[in-house]
């Protein structure tokens, strides 16, 4: 028979001296008397604990590792940031935190990890090139990393205490690379990507720069989402990125952008509305329309195709594809070069590596992603109606996050200081 994992571990009599006891682990656990209320109590204990540590006991602090602690932090990461039973983008930053302290000090004992350990791996991202922000986010998740492990008593509290002492990395006192800020998109270069890109990526970006939606919020717009009745349209994202906050977004839509979300309310109710299937199905029409070859000769449309592919297109579009979808646009738009966006058949690791820092470079200048489009709708809605007016829009419980997608209009200074200055 196999051994039985979840069963709760039974409160028992111990015939020979009349106490309670617990098997744990292969352990016995005396609790005292039986059958008496104290013993009952520590029953409770012991096994709500246990069970707590994922059917463990805790480790010895002296004894634990630094990999090990990242072991059982990945695991209560794995299943704590979740949502509508899908992993949110935080486990892949979680990873990557992971990786890189246990490289350093993977098999070090994770009380012996202090403050220096930490500006060590700060100044080893430094040396990377990597940004401020970057390392930042680093050095907080390996801090947030042991607070948990205090909290579970894997180690002591201590450890963390220390950690906390180590401040982030402040602009213009450090070496580290600092991030252009995410300006918006200038409204002619949006209008010269959308004849590259396909019709249904077109109208995401329409209703994007209309709305000022996420980009993840536009991606999963459903028919049944969005409450047609009144003159203005309200569209309510079955999910969110505030939602585990218990807030409620809700995104307007005005007459113009009506117009171009209105096709895509014509299916079935709970389909989403902007489908990857239909924009490669569209553009394989074209190709075929555009078929120069006679259709006796070469491969019939469909005749090509994988039985099993890897990978196919998806019920609807992510956040990472709808930016790839733009990328790509940009790319034809403004006439990327070949030998930059295109990988030869025998090239050296050199070669390779001076092509995508060039490659690199072309596209910080010339290609746009969908955050921009809300920068935008965010900057037009606070010159024209305040700051506000794009707090709300766009969702923030704060102000103080709407001036970061909201730039300052300058030209309203520049005409005070006309009169006054």
């Amino acid at each position: 028979m196999p051994r039985l994992t979840s069963a709760t571990p039974k409160y028992r009599r111990h015939k020979a001296t009349g106490k309670a006891v617990v098997t744990l682990a292969g352990r016995d656990f005396y609790l005292g008397p039986y059958g008496t209320k104290t013993s009952k109590q520590e029953y409770d204990r012991l096994v709500g604990e246990w069970i707590a540590n994922h059917r463990r006991f805790p480790a010895s602090p002296t004894g634990l590792t630094v990999v090990e602690l990242a072991a059982a932090y990945l695991r209560h990461a794995t299943a704590y940031y979740r949502k509508d039973g899908e992993p949110t983008g935080t486990i892949l930053r979680v990873k990557a935190t992971l990786r890189i302290v246990t490289q350093l000090y993977g098999h070090s004992p994770a009380v012996q990890f202090g403050p220096l350990a930490l500006q060590a791996i700060q100044q080893r991202l430094v040396s990377q090139q990597k940004s401020r922000r970057y390392i930042n986010y680093i050095a907080e998740e390996i801090k947030r990393m042991f607070r948990w492990g205090a909290s579970q008593e894997l180690l002591s509290v201590t450890v963390y205490q220390s950690l906390a002492t180590v401040p982030g990395l402040r602009r213009g006192r450090t070496e580290a690379r600092e991030c252009p800020p995410v300006l918006p998109v200038a409204e002619t270069t949006v209008n010269l990507t959308i004849p590259h890109l396909s019709p249904i990526v077109a109208d995401m970006v329409r209703l994007q720069r209309l709305t000022g939606a996420r980009p993840g919020e536009i991606c999963t717009i459903r028919p049944c989402d969005v409450d047609t009745s009144a003159e203005v349209w309200a569209y309510r994202p079955e999910s969110h990125k505030t939602q585990h906050h218990g807030r409620e977004r809700v995104i307007f839509i005005g007459p113009k952008g009506q117009d171009v979300l209105r096709p895509y309310l014509l299916r079935d109710k709970t389909s989403y509305c902007f489908c990857p299937v239909e924009a490669e199905s569209h553009r394989l029409k074209e190709r075929h329309a555009a078929r120069v070859t006679p259709i006796g000769y070469g491969n019939r449309p469909g005749t090509n195709r994988k039985g099993k592919p890897k990978r196919s297109s998806g019920r609807c579009y992510s956040t990472a594809s709808y930016g790839q979808a733009i990328r790509r646009g940009c790319e034809i738009a403004f006439c990327m070069p070949d030998d930059l966006r295109r990988e030869p058949k025998e090239e050296l690791p050199d070669q390779r590596k001076a092509r995508l820092a060039q490659a690199g470079k072309w596209r910080a200048a010339n290609v746009w992603n969908p955050n921009q489009l809300r920068h935008s709708a965010g900057t037009e809605i606070r010159k024209r109606f305040g700051l506000e007016a794009a707090q709300v829009t766009l969702g923030h419980a704060a102000a103080d996050v709407t001036q970061i997608y909201a730039e300052r209009d300058q030209g309203k200074a520049a005409a005070v200081m006309l009169q006054v200055g």
